[in-house]
């Protein structure tokens, strides 16, 4: 767009994304989802041998994506479109001044999109006991014989069913309800799905200590009046939230306000230093990467084009990419009600879709929460794919569209984007098939020729 650029990257460029987060996270759900249509098989009279889990090739595939990806964040491609790229770590020095690799840059503009890590929380002997986090699972090149994850968030719950379907045994220890921000009768269709895999599910459950003896691992549970149950396993990943990356930063000395939470940002992206916007998980805000470049966005309208551009987290979106699918955009039932919003609920099970009995995938469902006169306020799909419906959701969310014109909409069939018509089509059902439509039908009948 004609503006001057440098890019200041400390470590791998692409980020957590690419490296450790999005990018192979769901290449190994890609490697589970294989194993497990294997074994499952014989439901469509399809036979075969129990899958051989090579490991080392698991491993391969994973990095092999994010290789794949890489060019398009490469130095070479941002060289390639004129931006100045530094390759060390950079901070502030005052507040219109940045130093990385021996250079100084000022600029009119700053903005820190450092990313967040994982949290690990303060549990007696955990560090002692060596962990696993995003960063470095997907190093590993053999299986774990038995993972411990603990926490019962989308990444814990992803990768406990990923591990389990390539043949660990998984144990998965929450201190409340996993998935704990969705709705819960999605939530429900989640967690059958994991036990029936085999994981181990210990929801409500505390840590009181971890040791390692042996070669094994040892978690003491607190919780539930279970104090002093153990589990064992051979590794432990840790899942238990992220931390913003704002160590190191200069941030004190550019004069930018940060909290526990992360940079504290206004509407547009502000920080306290009206030179400076901070974007992604590092400003507090949701953490995911579609966020992070919706937050872009953002950014470009205001540094570039001077438009007050503010965020709108009315229709963000998120999918847990267990299988089956979690998918969500908008307000959930009790944040709306919450809201004071007045609430209409619709629901469609996929066992009433064809393109899912056709697939034997008939678990899930689609929840629909309504405000006055049919608008959209929220959405959850937990079913086959759900993460490739909810668009439609979005987008109608976005859009400030009423039920009415996603049951309009004319969806091919058989698929199972039909979910999201049959869902908003039963908001009219009550008034369609009631006595005042008998009585239209049965006047207008008596009229025609």
């Amino acid at each position: 767009m004609g503006a001057s650029v440098v890019l200041i990257e400390k470590g791998a460029m692409g980020g957590d994304c690419l490296n450790t987060g999005c990018v192979p996270s769901k290449a190994l759900i890609a490697a589970a989802h294989a194993a497990h249509a294997v074994r499952d098989g014989s439901r469509f009279g399809v036979h075969t041998a129990a899958p051989e889990i090579r490991f080392d090739e698991v491993h391969a595939h994973v990095h092999g994506v994010i290789g794949a990806i890489a060019p398009h964040d490469s130095v070479e491609r941002f060289q390639g479109l004129g931006v100045h790229v530094i390759q060390a770590v950079g901070r502030f020095i005052d507040r219109e001044t940045v130093e990385a690799g021996g250079e100084k840059v000022m600029a009119r503009r700053f903005v820190v999109a450092s990313g967040s890590r994982a949290a690990v929380p303060p549990i007696p002997g955990l560090a002692e006991s060596g962990f696993l986090t995003n960063e470095s699972i997907f190093e590993l090149t053999e299986r774990p014989d038995h993972l411990i994850v603990l926490g019962g968030g989308p990444i814990g719950i992803e990768m406990a069913q990923a591990f389990r379907r390539l043949g660990s045994q998984v144990t998965v220890i929450e201190k409340f309800g996993i998935l704990s921000r969705d709705e819960p009768e999605a939530v429900d269709v989640v967690r059958a799905a994991l036990v029936r895999d085999g994981v181990t599910l210990l929801e409500r459950t505390g840590v009181g200590k971890v040791s390692r003896h042996d070669g094994l691992v040892t978690v003491t549970l607190d919780g539930d009046g279970e104090t002093g149950r153990s589990v064992s396993g051979s590794h432990i990943l840790v899942a238990a939230g992220r931390r913003p990356n704002v160590e190191g930063l200069g941030l004190d000395a550019a004069g930018v306000e940060t909290t526990p939470k992360g940079i504290t940002v206004d509407a547009r992206l502000r920080t306290s230093n009206r030179k400076v916007f901070a974007i992604g998980d590092v400003s507090g805000g949701p953490q995911f990467t579609h966020i992070a470049g919706y937050h872009a966005g953002i950014v470009i309208r205001n540094a570039l084009f001077g438009l007050p551009a503010k965020v709108n987290y009315a229709a963000l979106p998120w999918v847990t990419y267990t299988d089956p699918e979690l998918a969500h955009a908008g307000l959930t039932e009790a944040d709306a009600r919450k809201a004071g919003h007045e609430v209409q609920v619709l629901t469609w099970s996929f066992d009433g879709n064809d393109r899912a009995q056709a697939e034997r995938a008939t678990e899930g469902l689609a929840k629909i929460v309504l405000g006055r006169k049919g608008r959209i306020l929220g959405a959850t799909i937990v079913g086959p794919r759900a993460g490739e419906l909810i668009g439609t959701w979005g987008l109608a969310i976005s859009a400030g569209l009423k039920i009415g014109a996603v049951a309009s909409a004319v969806m091919p069939y058989p698929t199972l984007s039909e979910i999201s018509k049959r869902a908003a089509g039963s908001y009219y059902t009550p008034k369609l098939f009631g006595p005042l439509t008998r009585r239209i039908v049965g006047f207008v009948q008596r009229i025609l020729p």
